[in-house]
């Protein structure tokens, strides 16, 4: 493979894709060449599609209700995605609807007059908020979108399964990709595409292995133990911390995210993000990651 320089962009594949790969890679120092040399088998698809499911939850961003009488709401979103291994893609999208965060906001929010919409929040912004859901759509996705994206490379699902299942391989396959794609900040943009191994791509167990290990190994990252999603379910908590680069700053001038992954399947939970807004917070849910043989539909309601 020949990593491009620039982001999105498609990845030049000489012959099998796979020498020209570990001709890139072996020239960095500490790559590990059993792994590039005897990377994971390519294995077939064990569905028709590689299928994600994601609510997302936005906190603290948006207050609406009078001066006298404020409440906080919570955004939801629903986004599915369906793969083919020959390069198909299907997103879906529905919102759940809109809540009070809080005890406190849902009394509020009654004395407000238990409003279903919302046009306008406090900051004067012009908002589309409704605790009713929407009908939601799916379509299919053309061009490169439909395409398996990793560390600003697009990959085949054949390249998705011969990433290396070795952490130091990995890396520097990792390494190289930001250098080319990047340019910048090198480790927290790693960082920030590992989590994509643990959910959105559909990699070999062993692959995403690598990439929590290697996640454990980046600046900033610290395990913080045993820890139950907003769903319940238990996994292992990640938290990752890096500079405010801008806006408002928080106490610590840090955003902070933290992740829980289900560490027997190495499959992403849960992925929330704080900082980047004053007592703001965004959660990723993932409620799958999997291949499935169901065909792309609107996201059913949680």
């Amino acid at each position: 493979m020949k990593l491009t320089t620039v982001p999105g962009w498609r990845l030049t594949v000489a012959g099998t894709g796979l020498a020209v790969a570990a001709a890139v890679l072996l020239t960095l120092p500490g790559a590990a060449k059993t792994s590039l040399t005897r990377p994971v088998a390519a294995s077939g698809p064990e569905g028709a599609y590689w299928h994600t499911r994601m609510l997302s939850r936005s906190t603290g961003f948006r207050q609406v209700g009078s001066r006298a009488n404020p409440y906080w709401v919570v955004q939801q979103r629903l986004t599915e995605k369906w793969h083919t291994a020959d390069g198909r893609s299907w997103t879906g999208y529905r919102e759940p609807g809109a809540y009070p965060r809080s005890a406190k906001d849902r009394e509020a929010w009654r004395r407000d007059g238990s409003p279903v919409k919302w046009t306008r929040d406090l900051a004067g912004q012009t908002v589309v908020l409704s605790t009713r859901p929407t009908r939601g759509h799916v379509t299919p996705v053309r061009g490169q979108g439909a395409n398996f994206f990793l560390a600003g490379q697009i990959l085949t699902y054949e390249e998705v399964q011969r990433l290396p299942a070795d952490p130091a391989a990995l890396k520097a396959w990792l390494t190289k990709a930001a250098q080319a794609s990047e340019g910048g900040q090198i480790d927290p943009f790693i960082a920030g595409s590992l989590p994509d191994l643990l959910h959105r791509l559909p990699a070999p167990k062993e692959v995403r292995a690598a990439a929590y290990q290697v996640l454990l190994t980046m600046p900033g990252v610290r395990v913080e133990g045993a820890a139950r999603d907003d769903l319940g379910r238990n996994g292992t908590a990640l938290s990752i911390s890096r500079p405010q680069p801008t806006g408002p700053k928080t106490e610590a001038g840090k955003i902070t995210r933290k992740l829980i992954v289900d560490t027997s399947t190495m499959i992403l939970l849960s992925d929330e993000s704080a900082g980047a807004h004053p007592g703001g917070s965004a959660t990723d849910l993932v409620l799958r990651a999997g291949w499935t043989d169901t065909a792309p539909a609107v996201p059913a309601l949680p």
